[in-house]
Protein backbone atom coordinates (compact mmCIF):
# COMPACT_ATOMS: atom_id res chain seq x y z
CA UNK A 1 0.00 0.00 0.00
CA UNK A 2 1.50 3.33 -0.78
CA UNK A 3 1.69 6.44 1.58
CA UNK A 4 -1.22 8.95 0.61
CA UNK A 5 -1.42 11.65 4.15
CA UNK A 6 1.00 14.26 3.67
CA UNK A 7 4.69 14.00 4.21
CA UNK A 8 6.65 16.72 4.49
CA UNK A 9 10.03 14.48 3.57
CA UNK A 10 8.05 13.90 0.44
CA UNK A 11 7.51 17.62 -0.60
CA UNK A 12 9.46 20.98 -1.44
CA UNK A 13 12.74 20.40 -1.81
CA UNK A 14 12.43 17.07 0.19
CA UNK A 15 11.42 15.49 -2.54
CA UNK A 16 12.71 13.40 -4.63
CA UNK A 17 14.52 14.31 -8.47
CA UNK A 18 14.45 11.22 -10.99
CA UNK A 19 16.03 12.43 -14.03
CA UNK A 20 19.51 11.09 -14.17
CA UNK A 21 22.09 13.82 -15.62
CA UNK A 22 25.18 14.82 -17.31
CA UNK A 23 25.58 18.01 -18.40
CA UNK A 24 28.77 19.79 -19.22
CA UNK A 25 30.20 24.18 -18.81
CA UNK A 26 27.83 24.94 -16.32
CA UNK A 27 26.82 28.42 -15.39
CA UNK A 28 29.09 30.33 -13.24
CA UNK A 29 29.06 33.24 -11.01
CA UNK A 30 32.02 34.31 -10.55
CA UNK A 31 35.70 32.83 -10.50
CA UNK A 32 36.86 29.24 -9.92
CA UNK A 33 39.70 29.65 -7.70
CA UNK A 34 42.33 27.48 -9.79
CA UNK A 35 43.86 25.45 -7.27
CA UNK A 36 39.95 24.33 -6.92
CA UNK A 37 39.76 20.71 -8.91
CA UNK A 38 38.53 17.88 -8.20
CA UNK A 39 35.16 16.80 -7.85
CA UNK A 40 32.78 17.76 -4.65
CA UNK A 41 29.59 14.55 -4.31
CA UNK A 42 27.40 14.76 -1.78
CA UNK A 43 24.64 11.55 -0.95
CA UNK A 44 21.40 11.66 0.24
CA UNK A 45 17.96 9.99 0.06
CA UNK A 46 15.97 9.95 -3.46
CA UNK A 47 13.17 7.49 -3.53
CA UNK A 48 13.13 6.18 -6.57
CA UNK A 49 9.15 5.13 -6.33
CA UNK A 50 6.21 5.96 -3.80
CA UNK A 51 7.25 4.69 0.19
CA UNK A 52 4.75 2.08 1.11
CA UNK A 53 3.49 3.71 4.53
CA UNK A 54 4.71 6.00 6.66
CA UNK A 55 8.20 7.20 4.90
CA UNK A 56 10.59 8.85 6.55
CA UNK A 57 13.33 11.31 5.90
CA UNK A 58 16.29 8.22 6.36
CA UNK A 59 14.73 5.72 3.95
CA UNK A 60 15.59 6.75 0.73
CA UNK A 61 17.31 5.25 -1.95
CA UNK A 62 20.36 6.50 -2.22
CA UNK A 63 21.78 9.35 -4.89
CA UNK A 64 24.89 11.22 -5.79
CA UNK A 65 25.17 14.56 -6.68
CA UNK A 66 28.55 15.57 -7.87
CA UNK A 67 30.00 19.06 -9.62
CA UNK A 68 33.61 18.44 -11.28
CA UNK A 69 35.54 20.87 -11.32
CA UNK A 70 38.62 21.38 -13.63
CA UNK A 71 40.61 24.35 -15.07
CA UNK A 72 37.85 26.59 -14.14
CA UNK A 73 35.10 24.83 -15.65
CA UNK A 74 32.40 22.79 -13.74
CA UNK A 75 30.43 19.74 -15.04
CA UNK A 76 27.11 18.09 -12.95
CA UNK A 77 26.10 14.37 -12.61
CA UNK A 78 23.88 12.56 -10.73
CA UNK A 79 22.84 8.95 -10.26
CA UNK A 80 21.29 6.43 -7.81
CA UNK A 81 23.26 4.05 -6.12
CA UNK A 82 22.33 0.44 -7.47
CA UNK A 83 22.17 -1.40 -4.57
CA UNK A 84 20.44 -4.86 -4.54
CA UNK A 85 17.43 -3.34 -3.20
CA UNK A 86 17.23 -0.47 -6.18
CA UNK A 87 17.43 -2.98 -8.71
CA UNK A 88 14.91 -5.64 -7.20
CA UNK A 89 12.48 -2.84 -6.99
CA UNK A 90 13.40 -1.40 -10.21
CA UNK A 91 12.35 -4.54 -11.51
CA UNK A 92 9.29 -4.83 -9.87
CA UNK A 93 8.32 -1.55 -10.47
CA UNK A 94 7.43 -0.35 -6.95
CA UNK A 95 8.54 0.00 -3.71
CA UNK A 96 9.27 -3.17 -1.69
CA UNK A 97 10.32 -2.23 1.71
CA UNK A 98 9.56 -0.18 4.67
CA UNK A 99 11.82 2.18 6.87
CA UNK A 100 12.13 3.27 10.11
CA UNK A 101 8.35 3.61 10.42
CA UNK A 102 6.65 1.38 8.25
CA UNK A 103 7.53 -3.21 8.77
CA UNK A 104 8.24 -4.44 5.56
CA UNK A 105 5.63 -6.92 4.06
CA UNK A 106 6.39 -10.20 5.51
CA UNK A 107 6.52 -11.77 2.08
CA UNK A 108 9.20 -9.66 0.63
CA UNK A 109 11.60 -12.72 -0.67
CA UNK A 110 14.56 -10.31 -0.13
CA UNK A 111 14.31 -9.72 3.65
CA UNK A 112 12.95 -6.84 6.18
CA UNK A 113 15.76 -4.52 5.59
CA UNK A 114 17.43 -2.59 2.11
CA UNK A 115 21.09 -1.24 2.35
CA UNK A 116 19.80 2.34 0.58
CA UNK A 117 23.49 3.55 0.90
CA UNK A 118 22.26 6.63 1.41
CA UNK A 119 24.26 8.41 4.18
CA UNK A 120 28.00 9.23 3.65
CA UNK A 121 31.07 8.92 1.55
CA UNK A 122 34.50 8.07 2.02
CA UNK A 123 37.95 7.81 -0.35
CA UNK A 124 40.60 5.70 1.26
CA UNK A 125 43.09 4.00 -1.11
CA UNK A 126 41.70 5.51 -4.41
CA UNK A 127 38.20 3.97 -3.51
CA UNK A 128 35.04 6.31 -3.14
CA UNK A 129 32.64 3.92 -0.66
CA UNK A 130 28.87 4.78 -0.69
CA UNK A 131 27.69 4.23 3.22
CA UNK A 132 24.68 3.45 5.45
CA UNK A 133 25.05 2.01 9.05
CA UNK A 134 22.93 -0.98 8.91
CA UNK A 135 24.75 -2.47 6.25
CA UNK A 136 28.30 -2.95 4.13
CA UNK A 137 29.77 -0.31 1.78
CA UNK A 138 29.00 -0.22 -2.08
CA UNK A 139 31.61 1.04 -4.19
CA UNK A 140 31.35 3.65 -6.92
CA UNK A 141 33.21 5.13 -9.39
CA UNK A 142 34.00 8.86 -9.38
CA UNK A 143 34.20 9.86 -12.98
CA UNK A 144 30.72 8.58 -14.13
CA UNK A 145 29.33 7.66 -10.35
CA UNK A 146 28.40 4.10 -11.59
CA UNK A 147 27.85 1.44 -9.03
CA UNK A 148 30.40 -1.36 -8.72
CA UNK A 149 28.52 -3.29 -5.78
CA UNK A 150 29.34 -4.19 -2.30
CA UNK A 151 32.70 -4.11 -0.63
CA UNK A 152 33.55 -6.11 2.09
CA UNK A 153 37.50 -5.48 2.25
CA UNK A 154 38.24 -8.95 0.76
CA UNK A 155 35.49 -10.67 2.72
CA UNK A 156 36.85 -10.31 5.61
CA UNK A 157 34.08 -7.84 6.99
CA UNK A 158 30.76 -9.11 7.53
CA UNK A 159 28.94 -7.25 10.14
CA UNK A 160 27.27 -3.70 9.18
CA UNK A 161 29.83 -0.62 8.44
CA UNK A 162 28.86 2.86 10.27
CA UNK A 163 28.26 5.86 7.57
CA UNK A 164 31.37 7.71 9.44
CA UNK A 165 34.46 5.93 9.42
CA UNK A 166 37.47 8.10 10.00
CA UNK A 167 41.01 8.70 7.87
CA UNK A 168 43.99 9.30 10.01
CA UNK A 169 45.95 11.81 7.82
CA UNK A 170 49.23 11.27 9.39
CA UNK A 171 49.13 7.19 8.90
CA UNK A 172 46.79 6.83 6.36
CA UNK A 173 44.56 4.30 8.64
CA UNK A 174 40.85 4.65 8.13
CA UNK A 175 39.14 3.52 11.47
CA UNK A 176 35.94 1.91 11.76
CA UNK A 177 33.02 -0.16 12.92
CA UNK A 178 29.63 -1.40 12.77
CA UNK A 179 26.76 -1.73 15.06
CA UNK A 180 23.60 -4.22 15.93
CA UNK A 181 20.24 -3.66 17.43
CA UNK A 182 19.18 -6.75 17.95
CA UNK A 183 21.93 -9.46 18.96
CA UNK A 184 25.34 -9.06 20.97
CA UNK A 185 28.50 -8.23 19.94
CA UNK A 186 26.66 -4.80 19.26
CA UNK A 187 29.82 -3.45 18.35
CA UNK A 188 32.55 -4.77 15.94
CA UNK A 189 35.46 -2.41 15.63
CA UNK A 190 38.22 -2.12 12.63
CA UNK A 191 41.58 -0.66 11.51
CA UNK A 192 41.97 -1.09 7.65
CA UNK A 193 45.35 0.23 6.82
CA UNK A 194 46.55 2.89 4.13
CA UNK A 195 46.52 0.23 1.16
CA UNK A 196 43.22 -1.18 2.31
CA UNK A 197 44.09 -4.27 4.19
CA UNK A 198 41.84 -4.99 7.27
CA UNK A 199 44.61 -4.91 9.87
CA UNK A 200 42.89 -5.33 13.44
CA UNK A 201 38.88 -6.09 14.48
CA UNK A 202 37.36 -6.53 17.50
CA UNK A 203 34.11 -6.89 19.39
CA UNK A 204 32.84 -4.30 21.74
CA UNK A 205 30.19 -5.29 24.60
CA UNK A 206 27.78 -3.07 25.34
CA UNK A 207 24.24 -3.76 27.72
CA UNK A 208 22.05 -3.52 24.96
CA UNK A 209 21.95 -2.24 21.36
CA UNK A 210 21.53 1.33 20.56
CA UNK A 211 21.98 3.46 17.50
CA UNK A 212 25.52 4.20 17.49
CA UNK A 213 25.64 6.89 14.20
CA UNK A 214 29.49 8.54 14.68
CA UNK A 215 32.63 8.07 16.83
CA UNK A 216 35.97 9.66 16.81
CA UNK A 217 39.24 9.16 16.99
CA UNK A 218 42.73 10.70 18.67
CA UNK A 219 46.36 9.77 17.59
CA UNK A 220 46.21 6.74 19.78
CA UNK A 221 42.25 6.39 21.18
CA UNK A 222 38.80 5.51 19.45
CA UNK A 223 35.86 6.53 21.44
CA UNK A 224 32.16 4.63 21.17
CA UNK A 225 29.36 6.74 22.34
CA UNK A 226 27.16 4.05 23.98
CA UNK A 227 23.70 6.58 24.35
CA UNK A 228 20.39 5.64 25.54
CA UNK A 229 18.47 5.51 22.15
CA UNK A 230 18.11 2.08 22.50
CA UNK A 231 16.48 -1.43 20.82
CA UNK A 232 12.74 -1.37 22.43
CA UNK A 233 11.17 -4.56 21.31
CA UNK A 234 7.91 -3.39 23.03
CA UNK A 235 7.76 -0.57 21.21
CA UNK A 236 7.64 -2.79 17.79
CA UNK A 237 5.44 -5.09 19.78
CA UNK A 238 2.59 -2.18 19.84
CA UNK A 239 3.35 -1.26 16.39
CA UNK A 240 5.86 1.84 17.10
CA UNK A 241 9.22 2.60 15.70
CA UNK A 242 11.95 -0.06 17.59
CA UNK A 243 14.20 2.79 18.81
CA UNK A 244 13.26 4.69 22.54
CA UNK A 245 15.63 7.45 23.58
CA UNK A 246 15.64 6.84 27.59
CA UNK A 247 16.14 10.23 29.04
CA UNK A 248 16.70 7.83 32.79
CA UNK A 249 19.81 6.36 31.93
CA UNK A 250 23.53 7.82 31.48
CA UNK A 251 25.16 8.13 28.74
CA UNK A 252 28.73 6.45 28.20
CA UNK A 253 31.79 7.18 26.76
CA UNK A 254 34.05 4.37 25.84
CA UNK A 255 37.94 5.40 25.77
CA UNK A 256 39.84 2.44 23.59
CA UNK A 257 43.38 2.34 22.60
CA UNK A 258 43.49 2.12 18.14
CA UNK A 259 44.55 -1.88 18.53
CA UNK A 260 43.38 -2.09 22.04
CA UNK A 261 40.22 -4.92 22.40
CA UNK A 262 37.32 -4.76 24.89
CA UNK A 263 39.36 -5.49 27.94
CA UNK A 264 41.12 -2.39 27.08
CA UNK A 265 38.28 0.35 27.13
CA UNK A 266 37.51 2.41 29.39
CA UNK A 267 33.97 3.83 30.31
CA UNK A 268 33.18 7.33 31.58
CA UNK A 269 29.14 8.02 32.34
CA UNK A 270 28.12 11.90 31.83
CA UNK A 271 23.75 12.73 31.95
CA UNK A 272 21.63 11.27 29.31
CA UNK A 273 22.14 12.99 25.91
CA UNK A 274 22.66 12.11 22.32
CA UNK A 275 25.01 12.84 19.86
CA UNK A 276 24.14 12.17 15.91
CA UNK A 277 27.98 14.03 14.88
CA UNK A 278 31.09 14.60 16.33
CA UNK A 279 33.50 17.32 14.91
CA UNK A 280 36.79 16.00 16.72
CA UNK A 281 38.88 14.92 19.81
CA UNK A 282 42.15 14.87 20.07
CA UNK A 283 44.79 14.23 23.20
CA UNK A 284 46.22 16.92 25.48
CA UNK A 285 48.41 15.70 28.82
CA UNK A 286 46.39 13.50 31.15
CA UNK A 287 42.61 14.40 29.12
CA UNK A 288 41.16 13.08 25.86
CA UNK A 289 39.21 15.65 24.43
CA UNK A 290 35.55 15.51 22.35
CA UNK A 291 34.01 18.17 19.93
CA UNK A 292 30.76 16.88 19.13
CA UNK A 293 26.82 18.59 18.69
CA UNK A 294 25.46 17.45 21.61
CA UNK A 295 21.10 16.88 22.21
CA UNK A 296 19.27 16.22 25.70
CA UNK A 297 17.15 14.08 23.82
CA UNK A 298 16.12 13.07 20.43
CA UNK A 299 13.05 12.37 18.78
CA UNK A 300 14.48 11.08 15.67
CA UNK A 301 11.76 9.05 14.70
CA UNK A 302 9.50 11.76 14.79
CA UNK A 303 8.35 11.68 18.64
CA UNK A 304 6.33 8.32 18.89
CA UNK A 305 8.94 6.52 21.06
CA UNK A 306 9.73 9.21 23.06
CA UNK A 307 5.85 9.85 24.16
CA UNK A 308 5.49 6.58 24.67
CA UNK A 309 8.26 5.85 26.75
CA UNK A 310 7.28 9.16 28.83
CA UNK A 311 4.04 10.02 27.76
CA UNK A 312 4.93 13.26 26.52
CA UNK A 313 6.85 15.23 23.35
CA UNK A 314 10.24 16.36 23.82
CA UNK A 315 10.43 20.42 23.45
CA UNK A 316 12.28 21.22 20.25
CA UNK A 317 15.46 23.31 22.83
CA UNK A 318 15.83 19.66 24.29
CA UNK A 319 16.12 18.22 21.04
CA UNK A 320 18.07 21.07 18.92
CA UNK A 321 22.07 20.39 19.01
CA UNK A 322 24.61 22.71 19.88
CA UNK A 323 28.42 22.64 20.04
CA UNK A 324 29.66 21.08 23.33
CA UNK A 325 33.37 20.02 24.28
CA UNK A 326 33.93 16.77 26.48
CA UNK A 327 37.12 16.30 28.77
CA UNK A 328 38.25 12.77 30.01
CA UNK A 329 41.01 12.75 32.27
CA UNK A 330 42.63 9.23 31.58
CA UNK A 331 44.25 9.55 35.04
CA UNK A 332 41.85 10.80 37.30
CA UNK A 333 38.86 10.02 35.72
CA UNK A 334 37.22 13.31 35.80
CA UNK A 335 34.75 14.27 33.23
CA UNK A 336 34.09 17.98 32.11
CA UNK A 337 31.49 18.67 29.86
CA UNK A 338 31.01 22.25 28.34
CA UNK A 339 28.64 23.76 25.90
CA UNK A 340 30.54 25.69 23.47
CA UNK A 341 28.02 28.00 21.28
CA UNK A 342 25.05 30.19 21.26
CA UNK A 343 23.71 28.16 17.74
CA UNK A 344 22.38 25.51 17.51
CA UNK A 345 23.92 23.60 14.63
CA UNK A 346 24.18 19.95 12.67
CA UNK A 347 26.92 18.26 10.15
CA UNK A 348 30.14 19.50 11.74
CA UNK A 349 33.17 19.32 9.70
CA UNK A 350 36.99 20.23 9.97
CA UNK A 351 39.97 20.16 7.57
CA UNK A 352 40.27 17.06 7.42
CA UNK A 353 43.99 17.20 7.67
CA UNK A 354 43.47 17.65 11.94
CA UNK A 355 41.29 14.35 12.02
CA UNK A 356 42.39 13.06 15.93
CA UNK A 357 44.72 15.98 16.55
CA UNK A 358 44.19 19.59 17.48
CA UNK A 359 41.89 21.82 15.44
CA UNK A 360 41.49 25.21 16.33
CA UNK A 361 38.70 25.79 13.77
CA UNK A 362 35.29 23.77 13.75
CA UNK A 363 32.34 24.45 10.56
CA UNK A 364 28.59 23.54 11.37
CA UNK A 365 25.39 23.84 9.16
CA UNK A 366 23.13 26.94 11.22
CA UNK A 367 19.62 25.46 11.91
CA UNK A 368 16.98 27.50 10.39
CA UNK A 369 13.97 28.15 12.37
CA UNK A 370 10.98 25.43 12.41
CA UNK A 371 10.49 21.84 13.06
CA UNK A 372 12.36 20.73 9.64
CA UNK A 373 15.63 20.05 9.65
CA UNK A 374 16.96 22.65 7.23
CA UNK A 375 19.95 25.08 7.45
CA UNK A 376 19.94 29.04 6.62
CA UNK A 377 24.10 29.41 6.67
CA UNK A 378 26.85 28.16 8.17
CA UNK A 379 29.17 28.87 11.44
CA UNK A 380 32.94 28.85 11.58
CA UNK A 381 34.10 27.98 15.19
CA UNK A 382 37.22 29.55 16.67
CA UNK A 383 38.09 27.35 19.49
CA UNK A 384 41.14 28.96 20.78
CA UNK A 385 39.05 32.66 20.89
CA UNK A 386 36.01 31.08 21.89
CA UNK A 387 33.61 32.87 19.02
CA UNK A 388 32.05 32.18 16.37
CA UNK A 389 31.66 33.72 12.45
CA UNK A 390 28.18 33.00 10.71
CA UNK A 391 27.36 33.30 7.28
CA UNK A 392 24.42 33.71 5.65
CA UNK A 393 22.90 32.13 3.03
CA UNK A 394 20.42 34.74 1.77
CA UNK A 395 16.28 35.12 2.27
CA UNK A 396 14.78 31.58 1.65
CA UNK A 397 18.02 30.07 0.87
CA UNK A 398 18.68 26.69 2.39
CA UNK A 399 22.34 24.45 2.19
CA UNK A 400 23.69 21.74 4.53
CA UNK A 401 26.94 20.10 5.52
CA UNK A 402 29.93 22.62 4.57
CA UNK A 403 33.08 20.43 3.15
CA UNK A 404 36.26 21.67 3.85
CA UNK A 405 38.56 21.97 0.80
CA UNK A 406 41.77 22.79 2.16
CA UNK A 407 43.85 25.25 -0.45
CA UNK A 408 46.84 23.15 -2.22
CA UNK A 409 50.29 24.14 -0.27
CA UNK A 410 48.42 25.89 2.93
CA UNK A 411 49.89 26.32 6.31
CA UNK A 412 47.17 27.98 7.98
CA UNK A 413 44.36 25.94 9.22
CA UNK A 414 41.31 27.90 7.50
CA UNK A 415 43.22 28.50 4.65
CA UNK A 416 40.52 26.98 2.12
CA UNK A 417 37.01 26.86 1.57
CA UNK A 418 33.66 25.64 2.41
CA UNK A 419 31.52 23.61 -0.27
CA UNK A 420 27.87 22.77 -0.18
CA UNK A 421 24.36 23.05 -2.39
CA UNK A 422 21.90 25.29 -1.87
CA UNK A 423 18.49 25.45 -2.74
CA UNK A 424 17.09 28.74 -3.27
CA UNK A 425 12.82 29.07 -2.48
CA UNK A 426 12.60 32.00 -4.32
CA UNK A 427 13.69 30.61 -7.65
CA UNK A 428 13.07 26.76 -7.29
CA UNK A 429 16.91 26.21 -8.37
CA UNK A 430 19.99 24.77 -6.50
CA UNK A 431 23.73 25.81 -7.31
CA UNK A 432 26.91 25.01 -5.50
CA UNK A 433 28.14 27.87 -3.54
CA UNK A 434 31.95 28.07 -2.52
CA UNK A 435 32.88 30.44 0.45
CA UNK A 436 36.72 31.13 1.56
CA UNK A 437 36.84 30.12 5.06
CA UNK A 438 39.23 32.64 5.90
CA UNK A 439 36.71 35.58 4.57
CA UNK A 440 34.07 33.98 6.21
CA UNK A 441 30.97 36.59 6.11
CA UNK A 442 31.28 37.85 2.74
CA UNK A 443 29.64 36.37 -0.17
CA UNK A 444 30.57 33.18 -1.70
CA UNK A 445 33.40 33.78 -3.98
CA UNK A 446 31.60 31.69 -6.78
CA UNK A 447 28.14 30.04 -7.55
CA UNK A 448 27.86 27.31 -9.78
CA UNK A 449 24.35 27.03 -11.32
CA UNK A 450 23.24 23.49 -11.33
CA UNK A 451 20.90 22.14 -13.89
CA UNK A 452 17.92 20.74 -11.83
CA UNK A 453 16.89 20.72 -7.96
CA UNK A 454 18.78 19.16 -5.54
CA UNK A 455 16.96 17.76 -2.87
CA UNK A 456 18.18 18.26 0.60
CA UNK A 457 20.54 15.63 1.48
CA UNK A 458 23.01 14.58 4.22
CA UNK A 459 26.72 14.17 3.72
CA UNK A 460 29.73 15.18 0.81
CA UNK A 461 33.39 14.77 0.19
CA UNK A 462 35.89 16.55 -1.86
CA UNK A 463 37.74 13.90 -4.03
CA UNK A 464 40.98 16.24 -5.58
Amino acid sequence: MTATAFNPYLTGNFAPVHPELSVEDLPVLGTLPPELNGSFVRNGPNPQFPPLGRYHWFDGDGMLHAVQIQNGKASYRNRFIRTMGFNAEQQAGRAMWGGLLEPTPADNPYGPSKNVANTALIWHNDRLLALWEGGIPHEVTVADLETIGPYTFNDRWTSAFTAHPKVDSVTGEMICFGYSLFQPPYVHYGVVSSEGKLLHTTSIDLPIGVMMHDFAITEDYTIFMDLPLEFQPELMQQGLPPLGFRRDRPSRFGILPRYGDNSSIRWFETPSCYIFHTLNAYESGDEVILLACRTGATDVLGGSSDANVHGEDLPIEETSPFLYQWRFNLRTGEIHQTRLSEYSGEFPRINEQYMGRYNRYGYIAKSAAGEMPCFDGFLKYDLEAGTAEVHEFGSGRYGGEGVFVGRSGATAEDDGWLLTYVYDQNTGASELIVVDAQDFTADPVVRVMLPQRVPYGFHGIWIP
